[in-house]
């Protein structure tokens, strides 16, 4: 342990204008492990709650993501760790609760898919042929 004159001694330093830059690093060394809870830590724990609570959250019906990247619709539960999840048409498979990394994004309307094929192939100096 430290004794208290070899402390007051590094905070005043052992020189007369040393004083201020001991205190300077002693405040850097302190600030260090705060950056390192808010820029690191924190926002890992915030991403950990909000998984666990996606996890929970998972009802039949729901589509999902897994982390493999493997889009499914959950069909049902087989015990509170393990889910059934339909892949294609009668082919489901049995995954851990754990696996699901989100909710799936909701697909969007064939005729704005076709929209947006046709725009591109005009951009790239296509015709289409379907106008005729």
């Amino acid at each position: 342990m430290i004794s208290t004159d070899i402390l007051f001694a590094l905070i005043a330093g052992s020189s007369g204008g040393g004083g201020g830059a001991a205190i300077v690093q002693l405040g850097i060394l302190l600030l260090i492990p705060l950056a390192m809870y808010f820029l690191m830590i924190r926002p890992q724990r915030r991403r950990a709650r909000e998984q666990q609570e996606l996890q929970k959250s998972l009802v039949v019906g729901s589509e999902v993501i897994t982390t493999s990247g493997v889009y499914g619709t959950i069909t049902g539960e087989d015990g509170p760790n393990v889910l059934w999840l339909e892949i294609d048409d009668d082919v489901q498979v049995r995954i851990a609760r754990a696996a699901i990394q989100g909710a799936a994004v909701p697909s969007t309307d064939d005729d704005a898919d076709e929209e947006t094929d046709d725009e591109d192939d005009s951009l790239l100096g296509l015709e289409n042929d379907d106008a005729d």
